[in-house]
């Protein structure tokens, strides 16, 4: 069983960063994977992030879904689909070190393209090809949402029709990633307590609410700006780390 200390610690990022997710759309599913990935090893944590981030997603789809594009969701889910049915017969399970690799150094090379190269979920067939790097790199790298991000921040979309959209294709690739983890006998963990996913939940709720309040009154250029300032620093964060874990197995 996880110490009091260690489930006040998770519970408290589950809040702090279903908060920060409500309002970005990313981010905080980055920083409670790494911070998930301190107490629990791969297996478990994914599918323990996995299941708040379903809640957190699926309650703020819920409440942005006036204004979901859902022919880009379509085209997403589409893509996402093939590529987990192809992952899925391989069955890796990727090590911590690599976890954070991936985590770090995806969105300084998606910044280092060509501008004609540039992700644009808008632009023809984008959809099709994010959904199927995406969750590739939610399996195999851990998270994605600031690659998802990448392909959004470079369009011309409303704040709140990019959080809602990005909301439901996270949905359907954190539902794949319990599935995908779920299948390795290491996935039950049980330090881990059924209260604990309920009350995770329950938090992830509670934040996901509260950013709403804080999205309405942001404007879309400072949306773009912080979501662009976060996912570079939580990245270095994570790239830093995980290549530690390399040097000093």
């Amino acid at each position: 069983m996880l110490s009091s200390a260690v489930l006040t610690t998770i519970a408290a990022t589950v809040l702090g960063t279903s908060f920060i997710s409500g309002i970005f759309g990313m981010a905080g599913g980055l920083i409670l994977l790494g911070v998930l990935l301190v107490f629990l090893d791969v297996a478990p944590a994914m599918v323990l992030f996995g299941t708040i981030q379903t809640a957190s997603n699926g309650w703020r789809a819920a409440l942005w879904r006036r204004h979901v594009d859902w022919g880009i969701v379509g085209r997403y889910v589409i893509g996402s689909t093939v590529m987990f049915l192809l992952l899925r017969s391989v069955s890796m399970l990727p090590n911590k070190a690599m976890v954070y690799v991936g985590l770090g150094i995806i969105p300084f090379a998606a910044n280092l393209l060509p501008a004609r190269l540039t992700p644009d979920i808008t632009r023809p067939g984008a959809a099709y090809i994010c959904g199927a790097i995406i969750i590739v790199l939610q399996l195999l790298a851990g998270a994605a949402g600031h690659i998802l991000d990448v392909f959004f921040q470079k369009s011309q979309l409303p704040r709140k029709t990019i959080v809602g959209t990005k909301a439901v294709t996270q949905v359907t690739g954190h539902l794949y990633r319990i599935a995908y983890f779920g299948s390795f006998a290491a996935a039950f963990d049980a330090s881990i307590p059924w209260w604990g996913y309920v009350g995770a939940i329950a938090l992830a709720l509670t934040g996901t609410s509260l950013a709403a309040l804080v999205l309405e009154r942001m404007t879309d250029d400072g949306f773009r700006m912080w979501s662009r300032r976060i996912t570079l620093a939580v990245s270095a964060t994570y790239l830093a780390r995980g290549l530690w874990l390399f040097a000093v197995p």
